[in-house]
């Protein structure tokens, strides 16, 4: 089971690391849309964009259905949501240890006396 959401994890990262693909997830953020719409901000041909479609899918990040004619592209949550799950699982863990430094720093500084010494004056 771990070596599964490992796998589809190391998809999704994968598909994110190209620039074009993360702006198309930023697209369908904002609702479905069709490959002609998504190919519109790009100088890229179709072909292109329908691959980079492929990949995002075999990621689990988006699908597709039917309407008609039509065949728009969806943004499908679950899998950004395991992204962050997984994100956040190590950011808590490093936060905590930054709060246990803050402390042993902030017992030491105040634990030990003073370094500095009154100036005489002449």
């Amino acid at each position: 089971m771990e070596s599964e959401n490992t796998e589809g994890l190391d998809r999704a990262f994968m598909a994110l690391a190209d620039p074009v693909r993360r702006r198309m997830i930023a697209r369908l953020s904002r609702g479905p849309a069709s490959v002609n719409e998504l190919a519109e901000p790009f100088e890229i041909s179709k072909q292109a964009i329908s691959k980079h479609i492929q990949v995002l899918e075999h990621a689990g990040l988006v699908t597709r259905t039917r309407d008609a004619q039509r065949r728009p592209v969806h943004l499908d949550p679950r899998t950004l949501e395991s992204l962050t799950a997984w994100i956040d699982r190590y950011r808590l863990l490093h936060e905590q240890q930054y709060r246990t430094l803050d402390a042993v720093l902030g017992s030491i500084s105040t634990d030990q006396p003073s370094t500095t010494r009154p100036r005489k004056d002449d």
